[in-house]
C-alpha cells in the first residue's frame, strides 16, 4: 500500500534514521535471537542496546503500521529515553540521531497521522 501524504513526513524521517544508523555502523545484518526478541521490558532494555531496538522493532513496527494503514501512535517519547541512554560517552556520534529522534517524535507527538475511523470517538 502507497503511504498518503500525512504519512510522507514520518515515513521521510524513519528513513533518515536508518540512513545515518548505517553511516555509523549501528546497523547490522545479523537479527537478535529469538530469545532477545522475546523480551518483555519496555524497549527490551534487558535484551537489546537503543540502537537495535530501533533497527528491529521501532522502525519496522511504524512502518508496517503506515504501510497497514492503521493506527499510529499519538505519544512517542524515545528521544528523552536515547538522551538518558546516551547521557554517557558512546562510540558514535550521538547528535544527528538525537535530532532524527526528536523529529520523529515530534511528528507522532503533533501530527494528526491517525486515520480519522481509526480515531477514538
Amino acid at each position: 500500500m502507497m503511504p498518503d501524504a500525512p504519512h510522507q513526513p514520518l515515513l521521510d524521517h524513519l528513513q533518515q534514521l536508518e540512513d545515518e544508523m548505517r553511516r555509523q555502523n549501528l546497523w547490522s545484518p545479523t537479527a537478535p535471537s529469538a530469545q532477545a526478541m522475546a523480551s518483555t521490558m519496555p524497549f527490551m532494555y534487558d535484551t537489546l542496546k537503543l540502537h537495535e531496538w530501533l533497527q528491529w522493532v521501532f522502525l519496522p513496527r511504524l512502518r508496517a503500521v503506515v504501510d497497514a494503514g492503521g493506527q499510529l501512535p499519538c505519544q512517542s517519547h524515545v528521544h528523552p529515553l536515547a538522551e538518558h541512554e546516551w547521557s554517557q560517552p558512546v562510540e558514535f556520534d550521538k547528535r544527528h540521531l538525537l535530532a532524527l529522534l526528536l523529529r520523529i517524535d515530534e511528528t507522532l507527538n503533533h501530527g494528526s497521522l491517525t486515520p480519522p475511523e481509526a480515531a477514538p470517538h
